[in-house]
């Protein structure tokens, strides 16, 4: 059996070799390597992948989340709400643009954000709200943007790690995750569900203004080569990166069905077994599984982990401190015990192997395996 790994990227790029190393070669040989054709073209086809009227590229998925509120224009001590259940990233941008993250709790089944929590949470200083897509799967986006136009916010859509996935509006409307909300970010960190071989990231947005303005924030507030209309930082997707993803959004869709055909073994092996929760797919979302992620009850989490591990299956735990609690984040409003759900799914959570090279012989031994541990 091959060895079973967390993600796969060294089984995944053999397979696609000769088109990467083409496409790596012919950057190297235009030497275009800031802002070169690679970048405008893998621009232009990731906008007509997620029928999305402009895609800006930018240096990761951090960047991706600063730059859409820049510009929007929201101002120091503006309230910005979010999920305590996510990566730091998502409220680190909020804090270091002296904006004022607000956290809220999520569901209990999707581990998304829970819009009742949002419409408790909205004061007269809100001004946006940040849903994070987590694990592969759209946050209930209808009634998040119903929200929102009857509050007047801004929605940043925290795409990073649901790209590909379909979200089903109750009218029939089917939109890519990233694209219904007024601005996404998204990362292209390795291990995503198309990730480039380094840092790299991007912002979507439907709105022609909205558009311009990132463009200058991206490249040092410039709409004319030293003429600064705007404060902005330095944040380019080199043209390596570029071309890398290039190649990987044509076998995108594909890499989406392996991770949800895997999914599904999973779901069938688990199925039945009080103490496994199965991730739970929602009507109105495509899961893309960025992560296949267990909720545990009655029995020991780390134990697991550790149990995994002596068998050289590796796991992991996601999140295991809320965001409410990081040590960065301590806040008067919050404390422990204000959002139960997401204290207990830290506490309960583990993700299992998922890429798109797993097959049925590590299926079956890390299915295998888990059920060994949860029987003894």
């Amino acid at each position: 059996m091959k060895e079973i790994r967390m993600v796969d990227l060294k089984g995944q790029y053999e397979k696609i070799k000769p088109e990467i190393d083409a496409a790596i070669q012919e950057v190297i040989d235009s030497t275009a390597f800031i802002n070169g054709p690679a970048v405008r073209t893998f621009q232009n086809e990731l906008e007509k992948y997620l029928g999305v009227k402009h895609v800006i590229p930018c240096a990761n998925g951090t960047d991706a989340l600063q730059v859409a509120m820049m510009g929007l224009n929201l101002q120091p001590g503006d309230e910005v709400i979010t999920t305590s259940f996510t990566f730091i990233a998502t409220a680190e941008v909020i804090a270091l643009l002296k904006l004022t993250p607000v956290l809220v709790d999520v569901q209990p089944d999707t581990f998304n954000i829970d819009p009742s929590a949002i419409r408790k949470a909205i004061t007269s200083k809100t001004k946006a709200i940040v849903p994070v897509h987590l694990f592969g799967q759209c946050a209930d986006m209808e009634e998040i943007l119903k929200i929102a136009a009857e509050y007047n916010l801004y929605v940043i859509e925290d795409t990073c790690q649901a790209i590909g996935s379909d979200y089903m509006f109750s009218d029939g409307t089917i939109k890519k995750a990233g694209t219904m909300g007024d601005v996404a970010g998204m990362s292209f960190f390795p291990s995503k569900n198309l990730g480039c071989y380094g840092d790299g990231g991007a912002i979507f947005t439907n709105n022609d203004e909205l558009s311009k303005r990132m463009l200058s924030v991206v490249n040092h507030g410039m709409t004319v080569r030293y003429y600064h209309d705007h404060i902005g930082v330095n944040s380019r997707l080199d043209s390596i990166q570029a071309a890398i993803l290039r190649v990987k959004l044509k076998h995108l869709d594909d890499y989406i069905k392996a991770r949800r055909a895997a999914a599904d073994y999973y779901d069938k092996a688990f199925a039945g077994i009080p103490k496994l929760k199965t991730p739970f797919r929602t009507p109105y979302s495509m899961h893309v599984f960025h992560q296949y992620t267990l909720l545990t009850t009655g029995i020991n989490r780390d134990e697991l982990q550790q149990f995994l591990s002596s068998k050289n299956i590796p796991a992991m735990i996601y999140y295991p401190v809320p965001m409410h609690i990081q040590k960065a984040y301590q806040d008067p409003r919050y404390k422990e015990g204000d959002f139960p759900v997401t204290e207990h799914l830290s506490k309960s959570v583990i993700s299992l192997p998922m890429h798109t090279e797993l097959d049925e012989e590590q299926l079956k031994y890390i299915t295998s395996a888990v059920i060994e541990f949860v029987n003894k």
